[in-house]
């Protein structure tokens, strides 16, 4: 599998449509030992099962696994593959056990550490979503001073970079960023950035004007708008502090979207609205039960022209069509301000 030049490569691997005898060689031979340069044993008597995919863009490799519980050892022979890159492992929701250099740490719901690929090392996973990034040493010997002593260094899961770099990842392999070649070079130099800051001692970053945390930054807003876009009366001042950041400068983040807050949340209100509109069941629901809910009216109110998509709805008497009339609705406060 190439990992350089310009070349984008993802590969899933699922045992699940495959006899169980079969899977666990297939798993081990095609994935494990052929892409990850590891050995690895099943530690449960349950029938195996791994569902993972692996990302590759310019040496920053991302693995993403869910499966039975086992234990990965690259060992000494592994070593000849000549991979020198620092590892970065997150184990979220389960736990994970990882060995390296005499030393044992394990890992809880959200907490990562880095570990060495040019050493002997071993990962036991146990339950839930382990996570893994492999960064280029040299990509990070620019950014953090002795690497070497911050292996097993373990990471909360209150880290601040660390929250920012699974954000940031998250809507990144989400919109497809690194499919695109005109994105990958920033989404990659980020990720270095983030890393770096993730596994090294650093002050608080406040509202940092550097890019990396300003692209993460702006991605975990996203997230968490997106999550709590229904809750009324959702505001700037709760989304910055829950993201640790000042309102004016979520406002600047929201900015780089070309839209403002209150713009994106009534966009994302207006969707979900156009989405209960056209289901088939909604035939059977008035038009006013879905703006008592608090997801219609006054956003299209507010909403000035339409976007095209609601425009096609229908004009507006099809609304009526289906149950209620327009004229006789509330303009309630569903949108934010």
């Amino acid at each position: 599998m190439s990992t350089d030049a310009a070349d984008f490569v993802s590969h899933r691997v699922s045992t699940r449509e495959h006899p169980e005898r079969v899977r666990l060689p297939l798993w081990r031979e095609s994935f494990v030992r052929a892409i990850v340069h590891a050995d690895v044993e099943p530690l449960a008597t349950i029938p195996f099962q791994v569902d993972a995919t692996l990302q590759a863009i310019r040496g920053l490799r991302t693995l993403a696994l869910k499966g039975s519980p086992m234990r990965f050892k690259r060992s000494q022979t592994n070593l000849d593959d000549g991979d020198d890159s620092i590892g970065l492992i997150v184990c979220s929701p389960g736990k994970s056990q990882l060995t390296q250099r005499g030393r044992d740490i394990e890992l809880c719901a959200g907490d990562a550490a880095s570990i060495l690929h040019s050493e002997p090392a071993t990962v036991t996973y146990a339950n839930g979503i382990l996570f893994g990034l492999a960064v280029p040493r040299e990509a990070l010997a620019e950014r953090v001073t002795d690497i070497e002593s911050l292996a097993l260094r373990p990471i909360l899961r209150r880290n601040e970079p660390l929250r920012l770099l699974m954000a940031y990842l998250k809507l990144a392999f989400k919109e497809g960023a690194l499919a695109a070649p005109r994105l990958r070079d920033a989404v990659v130099s980020h990720t270095y950035d983030l890393v770096a800051l993730a596994i090294s001692e650093c002050a608080p970053l406040g509202d940092s004007d550097a890019s990396a945390i300003v692209a993460a930054r702006h991605s975990a807003v996203l997230d968490y708008i997106a999550a709590h876009f229904q809750k009324p009366g959702l505001s700037v001042e709760e989304v910055a502090h829950r993201q640790g950041i000042s309102p004016r400068y979520l406002q600047r983040l929201m900015a780089l979207s070309g839209s403002s807050f209150t713009g994106h949340v009534n966009e994302l209100r207006l969707r979900l609205a156009f989405k209960l509109l056209t289901e088939a069941r909604v035939s059977a629901q008035l038009i006013s039960d879905i703006a008592l809910e608090g997801r219609l009216l006054r956003c299209f109110a507010l909403q000035s022209p339409l976007p095209s998509s609601f425009r096609r709805f229908a004009a507006w008497g099809s609304l009526r069509r289906q149950g209620s009339r327009l004229s006789h609705l509330p303009l309630i406060g569903a949108c934010a301000r």
